[in-house]
């Protein structure tokens, strides 16, 4: 059966990565009215999640913000099939990175973990490898289709990044460790944990939740230099990168301070530009389960 859905869908993303630009993104536009006006997609979630997240602003505003951010999603999940057929020169001048001395810098004495929220062109990331010398992973849920989560990987390959999955990672770091090779891991880390999971719970755009705090213990355990990375959309199809440090003395920071600074680094994107962040997560939907210790 797997075979049999990869067989199917493969050719209609192979047809969509070569399409031109301009009828890509009409394509785009068609995938909008489908998903947003037809079908509603998780339009309540995500109508909630604003509404939740927003509470002062009007209704005019918030419909705005919802029907933006799901002209985006189109657009970012299209050219995540897209990247099957953008050359390097291509991704480079789509996606800019504009101080990538940041990680250059940091990389000639350790390796780095480059931590990222669900915003903007998060899938376009990895071309980051294209400037650096360091070996470059990307953490990553696999998918259950194992012809698609091999496509993936290959497809992501082509700009030198190498996907592990969280189970990975630890032995992955520390096999670099020992081996003395500068690496830099990047991981999505605004993924919200099952309640019995959740060791941590603080603010997120002002209301309290459980919250992934993996990639901070993995820094401090391991002594990881942590680098914030901020993608801007700058129009349709084109985005800037932007590296912010954390620290680079990860081990010395308090308990919670790294995790901290990645929410209101974060929360700063969100408010910038609320229609760029993944809002069909939902990701506050344990604001009402909060253990007596964190109250």
């Amino acid at each position: 059966m797997q075979l049999l859905v990869y067989v199917l869908i493969y050719p209609l993303l192979w047809i969509i990565s070569r399409l031109p630009y301009k009828l890509f993104y009409f394509f785009s536009d068609v995938v909008y009215i489908i998903v947003y006006r037809i079908f509603g997609y998780r339009k309540k979630v995500v109508r909630d999640n604003l509404t939740l997240v927003f509470p002062k602003k009007c209704d005019i505003e918030l419909r705005r913000i919802e029907k933006d951010f799901y002209k985006h999603m189109c657009d970012m999940f299209l050219e995540m099939v897209k990247t099957m057929h953008l050359s390097r020169e291509e991704v480079k001048k789509r996606y800019n990175v504009t101080n990538i001395n940041v990680l250059q810098n940091i990389l000639e004495d350790k390796s780095i973990l480059v931590v990222c929220s669900h915003y903007a062109n998060w899938e376009w990331n990895v071309s980051i490898n294209n400037y650096v010398d360091g070996k470059g992973y990307a953490v990553y849920q696999k998918v259950s289709n194992d012809y698609f989560d091999s496509w993936i990987k290959k497809t992501r390959a082509r700009w030198n990044t190498t996907l592990i999955t969280q189970k990975e990672t630890v032995k992955t770091v520390m096999s670099n460790v020992k081996n003395n090779v500068k690496s830099i891991y990047g991981m999505v880390s605004d993924q919200s944990p099952m309640v019995h999971k959740g060791q941590y719970w603080t603010e997120f755009m002002d209301i309290k939740v459980p919250i992934f705090n993996g990639a901070e213990t993995m820094a401090r355990k391991l002594d990881l230099a942590v680098v914030f990375l901020k993608v801007s959309k700058v129009k349709r199809g084109y985005y800037t990168a932007e590296f912010i440090p954390i620290t680079t003395n990860a081990k010395n920071t308090e308990k919670n301070e790294i995790t901290n600074q990645f929410l209101q680094l974060t929360e700063q994107q969100i408010k910038e530009k609320p229609e760029h962040y993944l809002w069909t997560h939902r990701r506050w939907k344990h604001r009402n389960r909060v253990p007596k210790e964190f109250l």
